[in-house]
Order: structure tokens, then C-alpha cells, then sequence
């Protein structure tokens, strides 16, 4: 299956890539002429053009491989493999040249056509790769001379630095086109969110708000009609309002997910922003909370309850209370003699598992308060 950097699978780095193949033709020119200027010199001269015929060959084939658009058919065990044929080809160096030559400033058999190899691996691998790239060809570059001068010092920081530009420009092109992609799938879900908002607004939210106010009008059985559907109306509002962001990253909005579990009966107080955890975190904490208000309508049925979330520095804190008429002191215990592990398991269990804390304050007519803190760097994914 191809990556998929933006609206299509074309590689952002793909100008790096052109950039290469440019670079390796010129340099094959440049080496090309310096043969033609040698070859009386050379102490090996047939062996200098078999060399110089590799490398056309090579350069052939490579640049059919990196102008493919697709990053998948860049290969990289051929981009490791194009490290190794050129250090194998500079290498025949000590072979052709006399040893005047290589201690002189005459230039490899290869001359700078092996500059384009940092060039590629950094385009592939990163910085990082750029730089094992340098080293390695700078080091081959000594070998060759079968010395260690200033020249090829500079020549081996020259090769170092480009591997480490180029593969921070790779680097750098590949995170912006995931950014600018994730940007346009946002917009694109928001967009038909309000078209969806929009409609549902036109027919199936003013019929809820009707039947609420007239079946609170009526009384009697009617208003229990009128209060469940005012608290489907409210649960349809966060839905076509609220979007639970998912990202490349398998991360998802905790804040849309919370705000999704609002009703007549429980208010949501959340940041303006996403605040974004690893998608099994987020659904552990949704069924957290939803346990916790489950435990507010089977144990006090009447009662409001306000879930507050904050986003901090280093944590995530979830806050759920309500007024209804607490826990008396050692029920929880209680329960969980009983072999009644709702809470012990439902709530405490997945917040622990995360990594994370849960505390309680409680009492009698004082509502119960549960307080949830997950570390953001150091949650178990």
C-alpha cells in the first residue's frame, strides 16, 4: 500500500529526488572528460573506461528507480545498494591512477559523481541517513587515496554537510505535506459536518424542540416524552456539532468525545482546542466517564452532573461530579467484599492500566467527585 502524503501519494519530496538524478548526469559528464583528459595518463586506461561504463549504466538505472512518483518504489535496500556500487566504483581508483596521481590533486576515477549518493540517501532516510552517507563516502574517498590530507577532510565535510541539508529538506517536506493533508481532511470533515448540521436543524432538531415544549405544556406522561426528547435533542446538537478529530498519528480528540456525552442532565466544559491522546487512551477515558454517569442514574437519578475537562502541560485531568446524595463512608469497600466490582474494575482498573490516577471525594448529601489524571508523555499505549 503506497503513503499517502497529501490528496495523492505523490512523494513531497519528488523535486529532492529530480534533483538527484540531475546532479548524477552532470557529474557523469564531468567525470567523462576528465577520462578523455587522462586516459594517456593512466597506468590502467582500458580499465578507466569499464569503470566510467558502470557508472553510465548505473546512472541509467537509477534514475529510472527515483523518478518513479511513488515513495514505495524507491526502494531502500537499492538506495543502500547505490552507496555501496559507487564506494565499489571510486574504489578501483588506486587500480587506474599511478600513484603520482593519487597523491596529486588529479581526481578519482569517479570524480564528483559520487556526491550525488548523500543527496538520495538523505532523501530517503533523513538528516541522519545524509550524514551515515558522508561518512561513509568520505571515508572510501581516503581509502581510495590511499591517504588521509586535507583535501579529502574537505571533502568529507563537504560530502557530511550536503547529506545533512538535503535530508533535512526531505524531512522537512514530508512532515509539512502530512500537516497541509491532515489540515484538508479536517476541513473537509467540518465542511460536510455543517451541511449534515444544517439539515438536521431544518427538520429533525425543531421537531424534537416542538415535542419538548409541547409535552412540557401538557404535562403528566407527556412530559416524560417531552424530557427524553429534549435530552436526544441535545445529544443530536453535540453530535453534528462535535467531531472526534482522529490523526495519522492514531491519536484522537478527547474533547469531541466528552462533548458527545452530554444531555439535559450532564454539562461538558472542555478547552476550545483538540486535546489529542493515543486512540485506546481515549476510548479507556470516554468509558470511564460514561461508568461514572451511569453510576449517577442508577444511584441518584435526579441528580446534575458537570464533567470538566483540562488540558495541562504534562497531564490530562477529567473531573466528574454531580449533586446528587454521595457515597456513605465504606460502601465502596462494601461493595467490593460483595464481589460488586463495577467501580474497582470499570474505573479504577483502566485508569491504573493507563498509567494514570483516579481519586474520589465523597460523603453523604455531599455528591460524589471523581478527579482522573492521565500523563500525556507517559501513558501505556
Amino acid at each position: 500500500m503506497s503513503r499517502r502524503f497529501g490528496p495523492t501519494a505523490v512523494e513531497p519530496a519528488t523535486p529532492l529526488w529530480w534533483s538527484g538524478i540531475a546532479l548524477r548526469l552532470l557529474t557523469w559528464l564531468f567525470a567523462l572528460g576528465a577520462v578523455i583528459a587522462n586516459d594517456r595518463t593512466y597506468q590502467r586506461p582500458g580499465l578507466a573506461w569499464v569503470v566510467l561504463g558502470c557508472m553510465a549504466v548505473w546512472t541509467v538505472l537509477t534514475s529510472l528507480v527515483y523518478a518513479r512518483e511513488a515513495l514505495r518504489w524507491r526502494w531502500r535496500w537499492f538506495v543502500v545498494l547505490d552507496l555501496v556500487v559507487v564506494c565499489g566504483l571510486m574504489l578501483t581508483s588506486p587500480l587506474i591512477l599511478d600513484p603520482a596521481q593519487l597523491s596529486g590533486v588529479d581526481p578519482l576515477i569517479t570524480t564528483v559523481w559520487v556526491a550525488c549518493v548523500p543527496v538520495v540517501v538523505g532523501t530517503r532516510f533523513g538528516s541522519y541517513g545524509g550524514v551515515a552517507a558522508g561518512v561513509v563516502v568520505g571515508a572510501a574517498t581516503a581509502v581510495a587515496r590511499q591517504a588521509f590530507t586535507l583535501d579529502v577532510a574537505r571533502d568529507g565535510v563537504l560530502l557530511v554537510a550536503t547529506g545533512l541539508l538535503i535530508g533535512m529538506s526531505a524531512t522537512t517536506a514530508r512532515k509539512s505535506a502530512a500537516a497541509l493533508a491532515e489540515a484538508w481532511r479536517k476541513e473537509a470533515a467540518t465542511a460536510e459536518r455543517e451541511r449534515l448540521a444544517r439539515s438536521i436543524h431544518d427538520n429533525t432538531l425543531q421537531v424534537l424542540a416542538r415535542v419538548r415544549r409541547r409535552g412540557m405544556e401538557v404535562g403528566g406522561e407527556a412530559a416524560e416524552l417531552a424530557e427524553l426528547a429534549g435530552e436526544q435533542e441535545i445529544a443530536l446538537r453535540a453530535l453534528v456539532t462535535t467531531e472526534p478529530t482522529a490523526t495519522g498519528a492514531g491519536e484522537t480528540d478527547l474533547r469531541g468525545a466528552l462533548q458527545l456525552l452530554a444531555s439535559s442532565k450532564v454539562q461538558v466544559a472542555a478547552p476550545a482546542g483538540d486535546v489529542l491522546l493515543p486512540a485506546r487512551v481515549t476510548a479507556e477515558l470516554v468509558a470511564v466517564v460514561r461508568e461514572a454517569l451511569s453510576n449517577v442514574e442508577k444511584h441518584a437519578p435526579g441528580a446534575n452532573t458537570w464533567v470538566l475537562l483540562e488540558d495541562l502541560a504534562s497531564e490530562v485531568v477529567i473531573t466528574v461530579r454531580d449533586n446528587g446524595p454521595g457515597i456513605s463512608e465504606g460502601r465502596l469497600a462494601a461493595a467490593e467484599a460483595e464481589g460488586q466490582l463495577g467501580v474497582a474494575r470499570s474505573m479504577k482498573g483502566r485508569v491504573l492500566e493507563l498509567g494514570g490516577t483516579i481519586s474520589l471525594e465523597t460523603g453523604p448529601d455531599r455528591g460524589t467527585e471523581w478527579e482522573i489524571r492521565m500523563p500525556k508523555g507517559d501513558t501505556k499505549r
